[in-house]
């Protein structure tokens, strides 16, 4: 959140504007289709690859399959973009995906004849598949297929890529996956008045899974489970499960009913906030910002989100470490104390997990639950409201969503859960953030996007736009109100002061003139939203220490503003 704690990502228009092309998908084949890439492993060494700048190599470890593969490094003025040239058939339809691993990394396809089409992902820690699908047009013989990282990030790693449809006459590697066999075992794990979770076993083969509602997709994941949000109170629903991977999509499961409960209605968490509320980070460290104790706080702060909590060695774990030392002498009790006068005033404080400096992973069931159990341990302990999520170095959708809805059965609906995704982690609904907040929305409080150390970005409209203007914080916005979120769960994150980012500040009245934009429709910048969003939640800053340091300028000018909102 703060220079300290996070990274500046930097990307160019010409970048972000290709991102919107970015989705995840499979193709259908049928059992003749080959994977027409040659030396799609790289165990020939770069054979039929080229790399731009010599940035190429193969490396024995990691692999994901087989001896080899490729290690591309970046450079300031380059991507480390690797090619290939590959023979296709014209007017068909083909399967692109690749395993990757490592820095920023990028797979597509160029010279389709119809649309070019490309996915991504940011940095990883193991492998994980990119996959999207294209179709050749009428005179198309032939396609590049590429892979590249990004300007001055780390090296990425690329194995295993496919190319898989009609052969193409191009003696590619031939074989590939075969289409997966339909799941079994779909069951209904859990419901709620707007929600239906399920669960299913694992197909053998499978990378992903297709969830239907009465007969529609409403939704893709990687795991064996998934939570369908959104729905009517007291209504029956069917719902059944197909497997996929690059050779196509499994036929679909056994139907099962999902019945929603008679009473609420969805909307998310969080008790009993006002309509518009303003979030603030607390900082438990010294990093030249005022040292405030919680009681310092300006009354202007709705949710004050203490910043941060600790990894453990226990995985998925968390702890949370008072500064005591750092902050002056606050003690263990007087900390406790403070939080109990905050809610007495109506306040929430919860405690953030993440920051850039943040190690921790929840990727798999027992991490999960390792989660859930920790943070509401602390809830106990120090009497917190909820928790942030602010993990800025990647997560699972899957397995988060099952932790925090873990941590709700634990809580009850007063729970508050927040969210501060980069800039960058919202702009598709593909995207592991996105879909986090939208697989628990019915219990989700707001998504307070960091509008800043970010660049320029796409809006809603396909337009790129720089920040620092009000138009990147409403085009922005847009993509989170139209992408499926509810007003009330969506926030502008701004820092407090020039002091408290890199870059991306901007003035208060900027920050005003984009809630009136969304919420009334009155002073816009160049964009203009098609309709209002009077429920919009409002706003959030990194932090309330920087913005004490200033003076409180920013509370006291946005908090009335937010608070004044009809």
């Amino acid at each position: 959140m703060s220079p300290q704690r996070r990274s500046a990502r930097f990307w160019s228009g010409a970048v972000t504007a290709a991102l919107a092309l970015t989705f995840l998908g499979t193709g259908q084949a049928s059992a003749a289709d080959v994977n027409n890439a040659q030396n799609a492993g790289f165990e020939s060494g770069l054979g039929n690859w080229t790399c731009s700048a010599s940035s190429g190599t193969t490396v024995s470890s990691p692999v994901h399959s087989g001896s080899a593969a490729l290690k591309a490094t970046p450079a300031a003025q380059d991507s480390a973009q690797c090619s290939q040239t590959v023979a296709v058939r014209p007017g068909s339809t083909y399967s692109l995906s690749a395993w990757v691993q490592g820095g920023y990394a990028f797979l597509g396809v160029t010279g389709t004849g119809t649309t070019d089409v490309s996915a991504w992902t940011p940095d990883s820690s193991s492998w994980k598949q990119l996959s999207t699908s294209f179709t050749t047009g009428s005179s198309t013989t032939s396609v590049t297929v590429y892979t590249h990282g990004w300007y001055g990030q780390a090296a990425y790693y690329a194995d295993d890529v496919s190319v898989y449809g009609p052969d193409g006459g191009g003696g590619g590697s031939g074989g590939g996956p075969t289409v997966p066999a339909a799941p079994g075992g779909l069951t209904v794990s859990g419901t709620t008045s707007s929600s239906v979770s399920l669960a299913w076993n694992t197909v053998s083969g499978a990378t992903g899974y297709n969830v239907y509602m009465d007969g529609t997709k409403v939704t893709a994941v990687t795991g064996t489970s998934a939570t369908v949000t959104g729905l009517a109170a007291a209504t029956s629903y069917s719902f059944q499960v197909t497997a996929t991977n690059s050779a196509g999509e499994s036929a679909k499961s056994g139907a099962v009913t999902g019945t929603t409960a008679g009473s609420g209605g969805g909307g998310g968490g969080g008790g009993t906030l006002p309509k518009h509320a303003v979030t603030g980070y607390w900082q438990n460290f010294n990093n030249g910002a005022k040292v405030q104790k919680i009681s310092d706080v300006s009354s202007q702060y709705d949710i004050i989100a203490v910043a941060f909590a600790d990894a453990t060695t226990t995985p998925g774990a968390v702890t949370f470490n008072l500064d005591s030392a750092g902050l002056g002498g606050y003690t263990v009790d007087q900390f406790k104390a403070d939080i109990k006068a905050k809610q007495a005033a109506g306040k929430k404080v919860i405690v953030s997990v993440g920051g850039q400096n943040g190690t921790v992973s929840v990727s798999d069931s027992t991490s999960a639950t390792n989660f859930a159990n920790s943070v509401y341990s602390l809830m106990q302990t120090y009497g917190f409201d909820g928790v942030d999520i602010d993990l800025e170095n990647g997560l699972n959708a899957t397995y988060m969503s099952q932790a925090l809805r873990a941590l709700s059965a634990k809580a009850g609906s007063s729970l508050v859960i927040t969210m501060a995704p980069q800039t960058i982690d919202m702009q598709s609904t593909s995207g592991s953030y996105f879909q986090t907040a939208l697989n628990i929305k019915d219990i989700l409080t707001v998504v307070n996007m960091q509008y800043y150390n970010s660049g320029s970005m796409l809006g809603c409209d396909g337009k790129v736009y720089s920040q620092g203007s009000v138009d990147f914080l409403t085009a922005l916005a847009c993509i989170q109100l139209e992408g499926g979120l509810a007003p009330s769960q969506v926030g502008l994150g701004l820092p407090a002061s020039t002091s408290a980012a890199g870059s991306g500040y901007v003035s208060p009245t900027v920050v005003n003139n984009a809630l009136d934009c969304l919420a009334k429709g009155t002073n816009c910048g160049s964009f203009k939203p098609s309709k209002t969003y009077p429920d919009l939640r409002g706003a959030m800053t990194w932090s309330t220490n920087w913005d004490a340091s200033a003076g409180g300028s920013w509370s006291g000018s946005v908090g009335a503003h937010v608070h004044a909102l009809p």
